[in-house]
């Protein structure tokens, strides 16, 4: 397994954590690949209840790295190993869209414990877990638009199961930033905590104590109705990202970013 993304399992809890500090656990090929592959071993581990997700260093997940959204503006070609790609047979996402999906295809539940930045795609990722419980500084955002893209990671799917669609729609338009305290005030997060790694293990033994069959029943049950219509969604982000990425528009959003200045848009 990678050292990416670290695993250790205790009395049924697996600790997953996203190894990338260096980089505010930025996603580049390789961290889109790690955290797959994590997420699908643990369809298939035994004996386990609960999972928490969360970040080494400074950061839950800064969002893409830097260097695919250089290899935008250059080519419109993003990394070979990151979003687009195939779709494996049996599964309705891509890996961009996997990484985040993937928490909810776990028949145990999921508890994000969100510190520093959750942003872009680590904002989606975090959006993917059952529970969410932030450090109150956390800094959210659907930061996609702010590089001329369309949240293709699960986003626009989650934003519309957890938030009213006037929020989603303007927290998508704008990608502006919001802190914990706001965050959880929109529903973004289920609980503000100084300590949100060790208040998620406390949730996760917590639920792990319960009866296993209840707690992925009551997960199921959750997910018959959660789930509805995910595919057609995960099917229209990839198509109008699609549509976006190395337009002039889109390069411009980089560039004028990169160099701190205003864009010049062509309609």
């Amino acid at each position: 397994m990678s050292d990416r993304v670290t695993v250790s399992i205790t009395d049924g809890i697996a600790d997953v954590r996203f190894n990338r500090a260096d980089k505010r656990n930025a996603l580049d090929g390789a961290q889109f690949a790690a955290i797959e592959a994590v997420g699908e071993e643990l369809k298939h581990t035994p004996g386990l209840r609960v999972v928490v997700l969360s970040g080494e260093g400074e950061s839950f997940c800064a969002g893409l790295d830097f260097a695919m959204f250089s290899g935008m503006a250059g080519d419109g070609e993003r990394d070979s190993q990151g979003n687009p790609g195939d779709i494996p047979d049996g599964r309705i996402t891509h890996r961009g869209q996997q990484i985040c999906w993937v928490w909810q295809e776990l028949a145990v539940p999921v508890i994000a414990a969100v510190h520093g930045h959750a942003l872009g795609g680590g904002f989606q990722i975090a959006m993917g877990a059952d529970i969410r419980i932030a450090h109150p500084d956390t800094t959210w955002s659907v930061r996609e638009v702010h590089w001329g893209l369309v949240p293709d990671m699960t986003g626009t799917f989650m934003l519309s199961r957890l938030v009213r669609s006037d929020i989603a729609r303007e927290l998508t338009y704008t990608a502006r930033m919001v802190d914990g305290r706001e965050a959880f005030d929109l529903g973004l997060c289920t609980r503000l905590s100084d300590h949100p790694y060790e208040d998620a293990m406390a949730l996760a033994r917590e639920i792990a104590a319960r009866s296993p069959g209840a707690v992925q029943g009551s997960k199921a049950a959750f997910n018959n109705l959660f789930a509805r219509d995910a595919a057609e969604q995960f099917e229209l982000e990839r198509r109008l990202i699609g549509e976006q990425i190395g337009t002039k528009n889109q390069v411009e959003a980089i560039m004028s970013n990169m160099e701190k200045r205003a864009p010049d848009f062509v309609d």
